[in-house]
């Protein structure tokens, strides 16, 4: 199941065989039962936070390594006691 806002190009998504909801920002729906965005803007906003707090500018070639970065943090960010362990087993 995928939940979006009513942005245009996300109609294509069943046709891409995926479930999807939609919540309508514009009319001031952020909720609908089991759909909403909070999540992924949670992401986003505390990525934005660390790129002008942290990194000051990423460069669109190491991109993808920025995202895995934190994306990493924030799926442990309620259990940070795993991270260090984690991060040293990948190596």
């Amino acid at each position: 199941m995928v939940s979006t806002d009513e942005w245009h190009p996300y109609k294509a998504l069943p046709a891409a065989g995926y479930s999807h909801q939609v919540v309508k920002h514009k009319s001031g729906e952020y909720v609908r039962g089991t759909a909403h965005t909070n999540t992924m803007d949670g992401f986003w906003s505390q990525l934005k936070r660390a790129i002008r707090g942290t990194h000051v500018h990423v460069s669109g070639k190491h991109m993808s390594k920025y995202l895995g970065e934190f994306e990493f943090r924030y799926n442990l960010r309620k259990s940070p006691e795993l991270m260090f362990g984690r991060l040293l087993a990948g190596f």
